[in-house]
């Protein structure tokens, strides 16, 4: 005896045959409900060695019908009789003690079953099933091999019939009314959604069993000219096991404790919920055992663009075959690939000054399809295609693409932008874009500027040896402007971008003669004489007009392609003389003086009309992108987009230098800025190195009593107030903290001659620090800058080493430049052993060269590393022999000490990510403030 299993519990039913498989005598007249039934069994060979396949006739009874007579021994009765006794007994036993639920079968229809499944329950089916003889589950589960189900596999089948036999009584339908759970099985209509949720919330509660991991793999099309059609085979996994077939579960051929028959109805159940997104799943959930299920092309394009993420997020995974998905791909194409020669790179910008066609184009694993097959992918039967022998899924994005390949002309720097970048924008998607034709041409011409196998040779005027480094700046340049784009150089301080700029001017004045024009610098007032006299060094033969001052007059009829003028900001603004000229190159050196382009600086400089623009700087950035594009917008006017698109685009890579905006940043500036620092490998090898010097030095009683009370009654006003006022506040809470930390004669304002050098060394703690300091470098003879941010407590400084005997300057704001140039002389050639150069850092923080000095002092450190560094490399640049040592001066435990950290960390990012210093500040709210300004340790 063995049972024949149904997808109904209720239709479970027993299977008696011969044991040797021949016919059961006398089943012509059987009355029902019993009937004879015909099934491929595993039967024992001859000598009961190898099993056989046979085909049996036997005789079907219902469980329920024979329960009460199995449950009752009798002599002589088969071993497979007696070895399903146990199980019924367990049955039996569950619903005795009401341990049965409602549920739905896989087709919707009413059943009952024996439930929860618990760990004692499993425990003693296991026994039961160690007690069944082979003919007792010898039904054949497939065709070949010859495969049985496993003994407990054939008994959970048997707990559910009984289950159904004993509740589904005839007694049942009048005390509860007919219905699904109480009449006969018959077929019924499709259960509702309801119905099919509150069953499956049953048999979660009754049904402990982990449910596995479920994947669906995707085979193939098949490789026919008629509709395709894909097999999706049904996976399962335990943990983090590799899923195998479900078929392998169900059969009883795999191994894992985790993955048996057991689990089939909590696979059900997640097919059923999974279903709502992917509705042939609810066919897979109907198989009696799901295994595998038959998609069409629609099947496969729904499952793709739409189920597949919401499936993931129900905890059903889909492996895709590689050759169907991922193969075709859309780059927008910016250019006529057959415009290559229609001209050339040196033209540039003004070959540019059109409408740029741009369309479509689809390959295939990276290689371009012809246009012919574009066509027959635009013209296939979505969503799926067979080309170069394989099937392929066509997205819809894919398949519109081929239909209309030609997208609309774009404007010629949106172009340009587009190939540097590598991306495109389109009704707010970033596509993949490449150039061709000219514009790809061009684009190459740019990328390889810097690194061209041909380099400029120097001007014949030129009266210096270009390092390395200069003479492919120089290239880089000449290229570039000769293109007719503008350009940045942003090396850092030291490392020649005068000389490499009047290379430049020669270079064109040589190469172009009078179509080079005339050059024109605009520079700070502090930077005119220096750009004078290195003109007259490095080109003696340019002649140089210097146009600053109330005096100044410009002959506009003597200009031409040898002349050089240099003027400053400040001129520009006011002398409209300047913008009635047209100048071969324009020259802004120390931009960041434009890096606000709203302001009258800015505004004034792009009223300038030039053949050339051409940005100098050592820092590009100083707090934030926007400067980056103020000066770069500058040199190549619209390429760069309008600065909200700039800053929309590219903004995250403030906050984050890896953000995947960053490549495409670096892909659309490389080709216009040059940018180079002094620890690059290679770019000067014979400067030394720079050692950096944290002094954190306490402040004095009198200092402590200042700050704390500073703080104390400004942090009431601005936890009070709000808006600009606020602000305002912050601002100068700031300020008089550090005023404070320098020394209580700057904070209280008292006069300069009133103090004397020993009270200021005893009421600050800094100056004590300085002390020490300076008389340490007297005794080695070694000479200092002393960097402040105050001119007041520049005098201060100034008056009190002068009173300590060392030889001191000063350079400030107020200093005129034909003195400053003075001071700078002064101190490159004093014979004191230890002279001491005080500057303020806005004012000398740029454009001098001060090689004399071995020691900067940061009395009063900028907070933006940036400045700082400008700073400092008047000292660290080329010329300077000797390490350089860097003092910072830190009062313990305010905000200078508080500051010192979050520098630190600014000085790790990039250039692009610099904050706006004391300006972000103010942004901080009354915590954040309070725990930055309060006195004591971080």
């Amino acid at each position: 005896m063995t049972l024949l299993p149904s997808r109904h519990p209720g239709r479970t039913a027993w299977m008696l045959f011969q044991p040797d498989g021949t016919p059961l005598p006398d089943l012509g007249q059987v009355p029902p409900p019993l009937q004879p039934v015909t099934r491929d069994l595993v039967l024992a060979g001859a000598g009961g060695i190898m099993p056989r396949r046979a085909t049996v006739t036997g005789l079907a009874v219902p469980v329920g019908l024979a329960l009460s007579a199995l449950l009752t021994p009798r002599a002589g009765e088969h071993p497979s009789v007696t070895g399903w006794r146990a199980g019924l007994r367990l049955a039996v036993a569950c619903v005795a003690q009401q341990r049965v639920y409602p549920a739905l079968t896989a087709d919707g229809q009413g059943c009952w079953r024996i439930g929860p499944i618990t760990e004692p329950l499993r425990t003693a089916l296991t026994a039961a099933a160690a007690a069944m003889a082979p003919e007792g589950h010898c039904l054949l589960a497939g065709h070949s091999p010859l495969r049985v189900p496993a003994p407990e596999t054939a008994l959970w089948p048997l707990l559910d019939a009984v289950a159904d036999a004993m509740v589904r009584t005839p007694g049942a339908a009048p005390l509860l009314g007919p219905g699904p759970f109480t009449s006969n099985p018959a077929p019924e209509t499709e259960p509702s959604a309801d119905l099919w949720a509150w069953a499956d919330a049953i048999e979660d509660a009754a049904d402990p069993c982990p449910t596995p991991r479920l994947t669906l793999r995707i085979k193939e099309p098949e490789n026919t000219d008629h509709t395709p059609t894909a097999q999706a085979v049904l996976l399962l996994a335990a943990d983090e096991d590799e899923p195998v077939p479900a078929s392998s579960i169900w059969d009883g051929h795999h191994t894992h404790p985790a993955l048996t028959p057991a689990v089939l109805p909590g696979v059900r159940r997640a097919l059923r919920r999974a279903a709502r997104h992917f509705p042939p799943l609810g066919d897979l959930a109907t198989q009696e055992r799901p295994r595998r299920l038959t998609l069409s092309a629609q099947d496969l394009a729904l499952l793709h663009d739409h189920a597949t993420a919401p499936l993931a997020a129900a905890g059903i995974s889909v492996r895709w075959p590689p050759a169907l998905l991922g193969a075709l791909t859309a780059t927008a194409v910016v250019g006529r690939p057959d415009a290559a020669d229609q001209s050339t790179p040196s033209s540039g910008l003004l070959a540019l000054d059109r409408l740029v066609d741009c369309r479509w184009h689809i390959s295939l694993d990276g290689d371009p399809l012809t246009e012919d097959e574009m066509t027959a992918l635009a013209d296939a039967a979505w969503p799926l295609i067979h080309m170069r022998g394989r099937w392929l899924l066509i997205d819809p994005d894919t398949a519109r693409r081929a239909r209309h390949r030609d997208l609309a002309p774009l404007p010629s720097l949106d172009a340009l932008a587009a190939a540097l970048t590598g991306t495109l924008t389109l009704d707010g998607e970033t596509l993949d874009a490449r150039p061709a034709g000219t514009l790809a041409t061009l684009v190459d011409a740019l990328r390889q500027a810097p690194d061209d196998p041909h380099p400029v040779p120097p001007p014949t005027g030129l009266n210096a040896n270009l390092r390395h480094y200069q003479q492919r700046a120089l290239t880089w340049l000449a290229h570039t402007l000769g293109m007719g784009f503008g350009a940045l150089l942003a090396d850092d301080m030291g490392l020649g971008k005068t000389l490499t700029t009047i290379a430049v001017h020669l270079h064109r004045a040589e190469t172009a003669g009078e179509a080079a024009g005339p050059t024109l610098v605009v520079c700070p007032a502090s930077l005119i004489t220096n750009w004078q006299r290195e003109i007259a060094r490095f080109a003696p033969d340019t002649t140089a007009v210097r146009y600053h001052g109330t005096g100044r007059t410009l002959d506009t009829e003597a200009l031409d392609h040898t002349t050089v003028v240099i003027t400053t900001y400040g001129t520009l603004r006011r002398d409209p003389a300047l913008a009635s000229t047209h100048w071969g190159l324009v020259v802004a050196d120390e931009a960041q003086h434009i890096k606000n382009p709203t302001s009258a600086t800015a505004k004034a400089l792009r009223e300038i009309p030039a053949g050339a623009r051409l940005a100098v700087t050592g820092t590009p950035v100083e707090n934030n992108l926007t400067e980056l594009w103020a000066i770069l917008d500058w040199t190549n006017e619209g390429l760069f987009g309008t600065r909200a698109a700039f800053r929309a685009r590219y903004g995250a890579v403030e906050k984050d230098p890896a953000a995947p905006a960053a490549a495409g940043l670096a892909r659309l500036i490389a080709p216009f800025m040059l940018r180079r620092r002094k620890t690059d490998t290679g770019i000067a090898p014979e400067l030394p190195g720079k050692v950096h010097h944290h002094r954190i030095v306490a402040l004095t009683d009198e200092q402590t009593g200042l700050y704390e009370a500073t703080v104390r009654d400004t942090m009431h006003q601005i936890t009070t107030s709000s808006g600009i006022e606020r602000r305002g506040l912050v601002l100068k809470l700031l300020q008089a903290l550090r005023q404070i930390c320098n020394t209580p004669t700057l904070y209280l304002k008292e006069p300069v001659d009133d103090a004397e050098p020993a009270d200021l060394a005893r009421r600050s703690g800094k100056f004590a620090a300085l002390d020490d300091l300076a008389s340490t470098l007297a005794d080695r003879g070694e000479a200092a800058l002393v960097f402040t941010g105050y001119v007041q407590m520049g005098r201060i400084l100034e008056r009190h080493l002068r009173a300590r005997g060392r030889s001191v300057r000063f350079l400030h704001g107020g200093t005129p430049p034909a003195r400053r140039q003075e001071l700078v002389d002064a101190f490159q050639q004093d014979p004191d052993p230890a002279p001491v150069f005080i500057l303020s850092v806005k004012a000398a923080g740029t454009g001098l060269t001060l090689t004399r000095a071995e020691h900067v002092i940061h009395y009063d450190r900028p907070w933006n590393p940036a400045v700082e560094d400008q700073a400092t490399d008047r000292a660290h640049r080329i010329g300077q022999h000797r390490t350089v040592q860097v003092h910072h001066l830190i009062t313990e435990g305010t905000v200078e000490d508080h500051i010192n950290e979050l520098l630190d960390r600014k000085r790790a990012l990039t250039d692009a990510v610099l904050t706006s210093g004391e300006g972000a500040l103010t942004e901080l709210d009354d915590t954040e403030l309070a725990a930055l300004v309060t006195l004591g340790t971080r």
